[in-house]
C-alpha cells in the first residue's frame, strides 16, 4: 500500500483517485475549493465535473495542501496545464518542510502557453530533485466517465527513471486498468498534448456535417504532423504509433466526452470561441495548444497545415470553410514525405 496525494479535483482527477483507493492505496484529493472538498468527503460526489457518479466512502479530500501531502509516497498532478507550474512551487515548499521525496507523477495533456514546454520540463525546473524522486507521465486514450463505468482502459507510464515507471505501473493495475511503460518521455508528452488540437479540428468537420471519409483523413494527416513536430523535439517515431499517440488521437476525435471535440464541434456550428469556451465551464486544454504547435512549428520549420488552419480559425478569425478549401488545393505530395 502506498500513501497518494492526489492535486486536482476535476473528472479526470476524481477517478484516479477513486481508482487509487479501490486498489487498496491510502489516498487524499486535494481541491482549492473547500466546498468541494467537503462534498468529495462527506456526501461522496462530485457533481459538477462526474454527476451521477458515486464516489468510494473512504476518499477524503481537502483544500488543504498540506495535510494532503503528509505522508505522500507519491503525488500525481492532474491539475489544468496552466495552473501546474503554480501548484508546484507549493508544493515544493510544502514537501520541503515535510522533509518528503515522493515520486511524482502528472496526468495532465497540454504545453506552457508561454514558455511552451512539456509538463515534465515544468515540474523539474519547479521541483529541485532533493524534493522529489523521479518525474512520471500518465497518459494515453482515458475518458474519466468511462474509467468511473470500470470500462477497460490502457494507458502509458513514460519516464526516464525505468524503475519509477514500473512503480506507477503496478499502483494502477487492475482488471479494468491496464497500464504499460515508456521511456519516451517526449513523444508521450508531445503525442498527449497534440492530439487535442486535431481534435478541436475533428469536432468542426463534425459541426460542418462532412461524413466518415474526410475525419479519417484528418486524423491519419493530423497524426503525421504531430510525429513530425515530436521527432523535431527528439521523440522516439513509434511512440506516435502507440497508445499515447495514435489511441489518444483516436479516443479525443470521436468521443463526445471530449471537451475538445465539443468545443470544434460548437465552433462547426457557428458559434464563436468566446461563447464556446463558456459555455463549456472547463479547460479546453485544445485551445492554448493550438497557439503553442503553432509556434513551435514556426520555430523548428515544421510543416503543420492543418494545425496552421485551426491557428488561424482559432486566433486569426478566419473562416473555417475558406480553410479547408486551402488546405484541400494545396499542391499535391508524397504521402510519407
Amino acid at each position: 500500500m502506498k500513501r497518494i496525494a492526489v492535486l486536482g479535483a476535476g473528472s479526470w482527477g476524481t477517478v484516479l483517485a477513486n481508482l487509487l483507493l479501490k486498489n487498496g492505496h491510502e489516498v487524499t484529493l486535494w481541491t482549492h475549493k473547500p466546498a468541494q472538498a467537503a462534498e468529495i468527503t462527506q456526501q461522496h460526489t462530485n457533481q459538477h465535473y462526474l454527476p451521477d457518479f458515486v464516489l468510494e466512502p473512504e476518499l477524503t479530500a481537502t483544500a488543504d495542501l498540506k495535510t494532503a501531502l503528509v505522508g505522500a509516497d507519491v503525488v500525481l498532478f492532474v491539475v489544468p496545464t496552466n495552473a501546474t507550474r503554480e501548484v508546484a512551487k507549493k508544493v515544493v515548499a510544502g514537501l520541503t518542510e515535510l522533509q518528503q521525496r515522493p515520486i511524482i507523477v502528472h496526468a495532465s495533456k497540454g504545453l506552457e502557453q508561454q514558455t511552451h514546454k512539456r509538463l515534465s520540463e515544468v515540474l523539474a525546473e519547479e521541483m529541485p530533485a532533493a524534493t522529489r524522486q523521479a518525474i512520471v507521465v500518465l497518459s494515453g486514450p482515458s475518458h474519466a466517465e468511462d474509467v468511473a463505468a470500470g470500462d477497460i482502459t490502457s494507458l502509458t507510464a513514460a519516464s526516464n527513471d525505468l524503475a519509477a515507471a514500473e512503480t506507477i505501473q503496478q499502483l494502477f493495475m487492475n482488471d479494468y486498468f491496464r497500464v504499460y511503460t515508456n521511456i519516451d518521455v517526449i513523444g508521450v508528452e508531445m503525442g498527449a498534448a497534440l492530439k487535442n488540437v486535431i481534435a478541436i479540428g475533428a469536432g468542426a468537420l463534425h459541426g460542418l456535417g462532412y461524413g466518415d471519409n474526410t475525419k479519417a483523413a484528418l486524423m491519419t494527416r493530423g497524426l503525421a504532423e504531430i510525429s513530425r513536430l515530436g521527432v523535431a523535439f527528439g521523440a522516439e517515431p513509434l511512440t506516435f504509433i502507440g497508445l499515447s499517440g495514435v489511441g489518444d488521437l483516436i479516443v479525443t476525435c470521436t468521443s463526445v466526452h471530449s471537451r475538445n471535440w465539443r468545443a470544434g464541434n460548437q465552433l462547426g456550428q457557428g458559434e464563436s470561441l468566446a461563447a464556446v469556451l463558456k459555455n463549456m465551464g472547463m479547460v479546453v486544454e485544445g485551445v492554448a495548444t493550438t497557439k503553442a504547435a503553432y509556434e513551435l512549428a514556426q520555430q523548428k520549420h515544421v510543416d503543420m497545415p492543418i494545425t496552421t488552419a485551426i491557428y488561424h480559425v482559432l486566433y486569426e478569425q478566419k473562416d473555417i470553410g475558406t480553410e479547408i478549401a486551402t488546405l484541400m488545393k494545396r499542391a499535391g505530395k508524397m504521402e510519407l514525405a
